[in-house]
């Protein structure tokens, strides 16, 4: 019988996003293939160690413990590896108890060739060209980058925080910042102010996030003991006058948050010590991301290049 996967949150990832593949890694760069693939196979035993989206991962699919009924999350592994020296890595997600069951094993294809079949809402991977790939396929992609690992095993939440504009909202506010500064930005913001921003490159997760949030709720309803386990937020540079935009985009999507905050060019990292999320995506490395990793496992998210022209427009 066919499995349903149009309905749920589906997040491709690469084994490298999740699992820690330092060692073999440097067996493959200093000896080759051959040591590489004989490497995994004596090891494939050996537990590996959790990767920067470990905790976003295991959170996630802790969903479909708390919904049994609908399973509503699928995160599928998407790996250079082949089947064989794959199995260690298959391996390890068993004994994490990460309850990941659908893989795809490519060697040397690229990702996102296979994005579509999953009906991913997102592919995170380390490899930035995997990531560019993906993005100039049109599909929604971030590079996972070397960062604080949250995952404390008392803490069964989920903290997911979004930048807003090249991110969940197209680029095109940003660019007339980039473009006319400040000024230029607030007065466009101002005069566009009731007019909701296009969606961006992580709408649809954010939108399929809120369902998890929505599922959550009706539950509590019903249930008044059980406990919200997600959270959803936006950490913005914006601030007033922009922040009305913001409000906007979200009434116009049906879409509420726990927490959003406006810094106006406060450093991100400040609001991201105390929030520590388990996840936090942002279209700028330097400075947000820099200081972002201090904090909470971070992903870039690259603005696409089609959206660069057409705001240019």
């Amino acid at each position: 019988m066919p499995f349903d996967i149009e309905h749920k949150l589906v997040v491709a990832i690469a084994s490298s996003a999740v699992l820690t593949l330092d060692k073999a890694r440097d067996e493959f760069r200093e000896h080759g293939l051959e040591a590489y693939r004989k490497y995994q196979r004596e090891h494939q035993h050996d537990v590996l160690e959790k990767g920067p989206a470990f905790a976003f991962v295991k959170r996630l699919l802790n969903f479909n413990r708390l919904f049994p009924e609908i399973q509503p999350v699928e995160v599928v592994l998407i790996s250079h590896n082949d089947s064989d020296t794959g199995l260690r890595i298959m391996n390890s997600l068993k004994a994490y108890d990460l309850d990941i069951c659908r893989a795809a094993f490519i060697t040397d294809q690229s990702p996102y060739r296979y994005l579509d079949a999953y009906n991913a809402s997102l592919f995170l991977s380390k490899n930035s060209r995997d990531v560019e790939a993906a993005i100039q396929a049109g599909y929604a992609a971030g590079t996972v980058l070397p960062s604080a690992l949250n995952d404390d095993p008392e803490d069964d939440a989920l903290r997911v925080a979004f930048d807003f504009d090249g991110v969940l909202a197209d680029p095109a506010s940003e660019l007339i910042y980039k473009g006319e500064g400040l000024a230029g930005f607030h007065k466009a913001e101002a005069e566009q102010a009731e007019i909701p921003c296009s969606p961006g490159p992580l709408a649809d997760l954010f939108q399929k996030l809120f369902q998890l949030r929505e599922l959550e709720c009706e539950r509590h309803a019903r249930e008044p003991e059980y406990r919200r386990r997600l959270s959803i937020s936006i950490v913005t540079a914006r601030s007033a006058p922009a922040h009305e935009r913001v409000v906007s985009t979200l009434r116009k999507w049906n879409i509420t948050t726990d927490q959003t905050f406006f810094l106006g060019g406060v450093d991100k990292g400040r609001i991201l010590a105390a929030l520590r999320p388990h996840i936090f995506f942002d279209d700028q490395i330097h400075p947000h991301l820099d200081v972002a990793k201090d904090y909470t496992p971070s992903v870039h998210i690259p603005i696409h290049p089609y959206d660069t022209e057409k705001s240019a427009d």
